[in-house]
């Protein structure tokens, strides 16, 4: 009896043919998933000695020239670069190029 019960919640549980991989996810649903936004100017690889000696006005210098476009992430994957703006007294970024979504999936 109970072997009859546990097949019947598997194929309750079990894709039907019209569902699947290509079945379309609910838009509703993947807008209110919070992701992570940040901005990449640069990076650089410091030893822990070196570190531990970082003050106030200290210069940390990084793998970037000036000028060169900063990189914008989407929990961790680059998705555009772009440029520092002003906007009312706050820092933006103004998209100059964006990674093409085919692109973007293959680095998940």
């Amino acid at each position: 009896m109970a072997e009859a019960k546990t097949d019947v919640l598997t194929d309750e549980l079990a894709p039907t043919p019209q569902e699947g991989l290509s079945e379309k996810i609910n838009a509703d649903v993947l807008q209110n998933i919070p992701v992570t936004i940040s901005v990449e100017v640069g990076r650089t690889s410091l030893k822990i000695r070196d570190l531990m000696r970082l003050t106030q006005g200290s210069v940390v210098e990084l793998d970037r020239l000036a000028g060169e476009p900063l990189d914008l992430l989407v929990n961790n994957t680059l998705v555009a670069q772009g440029e520092v703006v002003l906007v009312n007294d706050r820092y933006g970024v103004r998209l100059t190029s964006v990674i093409p979504t085919a692109d973007r999936v293959k680095n998940l």
